[in-house]
């Protein structure tokens, strides 16, 4: 379509949430770029390959219990009636017992452990009340890992216990993907960084963006304020056709300064214009020299809600990553929610937890103003009304996605 068509058009006919995230990840491709970092900088980062374990845990035979190793034999008719003595010694022979601790090599010649409350020591021998059999209370080579064995898998993402074991089966580093790279541009003349004057306004979708990218596992590069320019666009846009996404924030509509469906129409091609969702139908998403290029509205709570939407899980897949749901909560609904049928609607919510005993209630923070920051920003969640739904009435028991969540 061509500029002034789509000026014309509107966004008459929207792209349901579905069609259009699996557009825009159709174009995203995951990255093979590895690096191998040390395991104090692992956390997080997503393996790349196979790990297996070097070495064995624990690499020796262990006591499980603080008492006696014995050889089992030598205890096989002992008993509270009949109890067995052994010679105390730092060696394990037939007729003799080594004292051992929870996790101290097994004396060469014991096979099992008795444990402290069943023996009593008098002078140099201790009595054995009870009878242990071969490899009882003792850990055997490999119990918890073996060597060779097969620890993660590619695309796992490490947590502090996977680097624990890493570490306890000899590893120091670890081979992981490169993050994702993301040029996050926010466009729009009457943005600047500080001290607005009247009619401009402090630049916060690009900061906001730029964080979120981060958080979910990408390395963002914050660029400075684009202007309303053709020109000046095409080049911003141009010069960061290396990296994983591009990422506009501001100029994604269709009034006389929405100028960047036109520039990547231009330098490559807008796959989507228009996405049936509340706040922030005005989302394009395009391609240029095979790089995905997601043009977020100005409007902060829209610009937040499509980031969530189409950023997170593009730059999931960009790093290798398998999608995964938001952690949710029922709630008993305070207020009535709107939403336009064919729309899907995300109704900020506060979430009140006064009596344990009672439901948690959601309260929406305001029913709609896209431009509100203060509205998500103070939520706890958001309500997602589906297409097929005109909305929730109060009293309605409704799922409250925790959308800042970062796994």
């Amino acid at each position: 379509m061509s500029n002034e068509s789509r000026k014309s058009a509107g966004f008459k006919d929207r792209t349901p949430v579905t069609t259009a995230r699996e557009t825009l990840l159709d174009a995203v491709s995951p990255h093979e770029r590895t690096e191998r970092v040390p395991l104090r900088d692992a956390d997080e980062r997503v393996v790349a390959g196979e790990i297996t374990a070097e070495r064995a845990v624990p690499h020796y035979r262990r006591a499980a219990m603080d008492g006696f190793a014995v050889r089992a034999e030598d205890t096989f008719s002992a008993s509270q009636r009949s109890p067995a003595s052994l010679r105390v010694d730092e060696t394990v022979t037939t007729g003799t017992a080594a004292r051992v601790h929870t996790g101290s090599e097994l004396p060469e010649g014991a096979d099992a452990v008795v444990m402290v409350e069943e023996t009593e020591v008098t002078g140099d021998s201790v009595t054995v009340f009870d009878a242990v059999a071969g490899g009882e209370n003792v850990a055997p080579v490999g119990e918890d890992v073996a060597e060779g064995q097969t620890l993660y898998e590619d695309g796992h993402r490490l947590r502090p216990s996977d680097l624990g074991l890493l570490k306890s089966v000899g590893n120091d580093a670890v081979d992981v993907y490169e993050r994702p790279t993301v040029s996050v541009i926010p466009t729009g003349e009457e943005l600047v960084q500080d001290d607005p004057e009247p009619g401009q306004v402090i630049e916060t979708n690009g900061q906001t963006v730029t964080q979120y990218v981060e958080r979910w596992g990408g390395n963002a590069t914050y660029r400075d304020i684009v202007t309303d320019d053709v020109d000046a666009l095409r080049a911003a846009i141009s010069d960061d056709l290396d990296h994983d996404l591009v990422v506009t924030t501001g100029g994604s509509s269709v009034g006389e300064r929405d100028l960047l469906p036109e520039v990547v129409n231009e330098i490559g091609e807008v796959l989507v214009h228009g996405v049936a969702l509340k706040p922030g139908h005005p989302v394009a998403l395009g391609v240029a020299e095979g790089t995905p290029i997601l043009m977020l509205p100005g409007y902060p709570v829209a610009c937040i809600v499509n980031a969530v939407q189409f950023l997170r899980p593009a730059i999931r897949q960009a790093g290798h990553l398998s999608p995964t749901d938001p952690p949710t909560t029922e709630a008993e609904l305070t207020r009535k929610i709107a939403s336009e049928p064919g729309t899907r609607t995300y109704a900020r919510v506060e979430l009140h937890d006064e009596d344990a005993d009672e439901q948690t209630t959601a309260t929406p923070t305001r029913a709609s103003g896209s431009g509100v920051l203060s509205s998500v920003a103070l939520a706890d969640g958001w309500v997602v009304v589906p297409e097929s739904v005109e909305g929730y009435d109060a009293g309605d028991t409704v799922t409250v996605e925790d959308w800042e969540w970062s796994q």
